[in-house]
């Protein structure tokens, strides 16, 4: 195993617990083995993982790839390394990637599909109709121009996607494509979980990058996310507006026969949804759904191969006359529906008055399995990755430790509370139940003396209560709105921050934009209030999930239903303290927390106080801080 001393750690002190990781991550990568670890906020696990493993890649001559869903985590990943270039003297190459479209330089492609947006690179490339990606090379070779940015590139201190697309736009060279050969020479590359986990993206990619998955350590960022990203990669969706779509697409180039045959095959699909879908409203969701099997839907289509087949063609012809094609996205609906049965649950739903049908895949390992197998090693994690044994399961980690992690913070800083006085559970739901919520968090926020975030399971509930709660807060109020641009949201949370004299409340939801990846250090967020469990809505494809969880790990209704909402929950939880010298407090306002099956599941170095007498504990821990 490598020593310690060998890590290049980018700060001048190692603490105790960073140490403990560094170690573990040591350990797995020299004996080829995965790692899962729950490491929670403040641990520094970016750097306490970064380190030990470019170690072990220096030395061996692998590459690490760090993989994040979130472009802020980026900017730490690249910090991090620069900070150990300049503490250690050393070079290390990396090179910072993320999705081909949002490094284009082409116009109004930023609104496609990611699949459309491909079909029309593939076909600009293949007409010799990009200027930027013509550019790059020349007679095979690298051009003298790429040459001369992957110089300007490779001697700037900022290596990241936006310096990339800075020195492309200025010399006209295609910002993906310099990459692309950026990365031929790193160390590290910094990108999203797609590259390496989508089976069709990954193979193309390190061929272009010439690295191999044998060859690599993989660090996984927010791993918690992994599962339900893999999931959705096989996901597939066929809407009665897409089909209608397609064939004025289809007509519009003058191929009648197959617009009359998309026609009829929406026609045949509103047929059977009548007939599937009579009573089967849903009790919970509202919406009509059924399982249906793969000859519903190959039975409506005459030579179902074929006409995949000339909606290829067509989506083609409609290409060299446009960015998007609608007939392709059927057509790539239709060649999915011919997958396996197993790991996969088929739905027919109405909803708000459109006919889906969906392909969903409730087996994360079908994606995962085959990185876990190839890798040199994994590194998953997370500050919500509990409990670890779920998402060696799900993910079907063999060779792996597990490791979960204390907190960093003084205990004495944070206090954890659960207020079994209300709850937002579906049978209980009631105006007087709701008016209960909006005086105990009316009475919490105005205690506190600072800014409150407060976390519902839905809009509709956060909307719901807000109605009363308004007119009982003394404090100044914002909402999350799920329709504002990122630099809106910034905005948004640059102002909520500013109220940390006088207090403000910022009403968010579980799920939304706010209740994971926002960071508020200092004093810019006393407390965050989580109301309630924001369990998923049990519709026939959470059921699908628990059913084939059970036949799989005996374990249906906890990794189908019930951890996923304590991993939201502790997302929530976690924007409350970011740093060894922030003080907050965390409340947790539902009488289902209090119950064993619920409170087993929140991490011990909480330190969970159920408790009814809430104000006093606020008071006392707010007069001491």
């Amino acid at each position: 195993m490598a020593e310690l001393p060998k890590v290049r750690f980018p700060h001048e002190f190692i603490r105790p617990i960073q140490q403990d990781m560094i170690k573990d991550v040591l350990d797995a990568v020299s004996q080829k083995k995965h790692l899962i670890c729950h490491a929670p906020t403040g641990l520094g696990k970016t750097a306490a993982s970064l380190a030990p493993a470019l170690a072990h890649a220096l030395q061996h001559g692998l590459t690490v790839f760090f993989l994040t869903s979130r472009h802020t985590q980026h900017k730490i990943a690249l910090d991090t390394i620069q900070r150990m270039r300049e503490l250690h003297g050393v070079s290390i190459r990396v090179a910072d990637i993320i999705g081909k479209k949002w490094m284009c330089l082409q116009d109004s492609v930023h609104t496609l599909r990611t699949r459309d947006f491909m079909e029309y690179c593939k076909h600009l490339r293949e007409e010799g109709n990009c200027s930027f990606y013509s550019r790059v090379r020349d007679k095979g070779k690298v051009s003298v121009e790429a040459q001369k940015a992957l110089s300007d590139l490779a001697s700037s201190a900022d290596q990241s996607t936006a310096e990339v697309y800075r020195i492309g736009k200025r010399a006209s060279l295609c910002p993906y494509e310099l990459s692309i050969l950026h990365a031929k020479e790193a160390d590290v590359i910094i990108s999203d979980y797609y590259y390496l986990f989508s089976p069709g993206i990954r193979q193309n990619f390190l061929k272009k990058i010439g690295k191999e998955l044998s060859k690599s350590i993989i660090i996984v960022d927010e791993g918690h996310n992994l599962p339900s990203r893999c999931r959705e990669l096989l996901t597939q969706r066929l809407t009665a507006s897409m089909l209608e779509r397609a064939e004025k697409e289809a007509a519009k180039y003058q191929f009648n026969e197959s617009a009359s045959s998309l026609a009829a095959m929406r026609r045949k699909l509103g047929l059977l949804a009548a007939s599937l879908l009579k009573g089967s409203v849903h009790s919970y969701t509202k919406n009509e759904e059924v399982l249906v099997e793969k000859g519903h839907l190959t039975s409506l289509i005459q030579n179902y191969d074929e006409f995949i087949v000339s909606l290829l063609f067509i989506a083609e012809e409609a290409r060299s006359h446009q960015k998007q094609s609608f007939v392709a996205g059927v057509a790539e609906f239709l060649e999915s529906w011919l997958g396996p049965d197993e790991g996969y649950a088929r739905i027919l739903e109405r909803k708000e008055q459109n006919l889906i049908l969906s392909y969903r895949c409730l087996d994360p390992s079908i994606v995962s399995v085959e990185v876990a197998e190839e890798a040199h090693s994994v590194i998953l994690m997370s500050g919500t990755l509990t409990p670890t044994s779920m998402f060696r399961d799900l993910l079907s980690f063999r060779r792996c430790d597990e490791r979960v992690y204390e907190s960093p913070f003084p205990r004495e800083n944070r206090k954890c509370l659960v207020v079994p006085l209300t709850t937002t559970q579906y049978a209980k739901r009631n105006d007087e139940q709701f008016s209960q919520i909006a005086m105990l968090l009316s009475a919490m926020a105005n205690d506190i003396p600072g800014n409150t975030a407060i976390f519902f399971p839905s809009y509709f509930m956060r909307d719901r209560i807000a109605r009363e709660f308004e007119g009982m807060c003394i404090r100044t109020i914002f909402r999350e709105d799920p329709t504002l641009t990122s630099q809106e949201k910034q905005d948004m949370i640059a102002r909520f921050a500013s109220y940390q004299k006088h207090g403000a409340v910022l009403l968010g939801v579980s799920t939304g934009s706010f209740g994971e990846g926002i960071d508020l250090p200092g004093d810019a967020l006393k407390a965050v209030i989580v109301v309630g469990l924001p369990l998923e809505r049990p519709s026939l494809e959470i059921q699908q999930l628990i059913s084939y969880y059970d036949r799989r790990f005996g374990r249906g209704w906890d990794y189908g239903y019930v951890f996923p909402a304590i991993t939201k929950t502790l997302q929530n939880a976690g924007r409350c303290i970011r740093s060894e010298t922030d003080r907050g407090m965390i409340i947790f306002l539902d009488e289902r927390y209090a119950w064993p099956r619920y409170l087993s599941c929140l991490p011990k170095d909480l330190h969970v106080e159920v408790t009814r007498a809430f104000q006093p504990r606020i008071r006392e821990f707010y007069r001491n801080a």
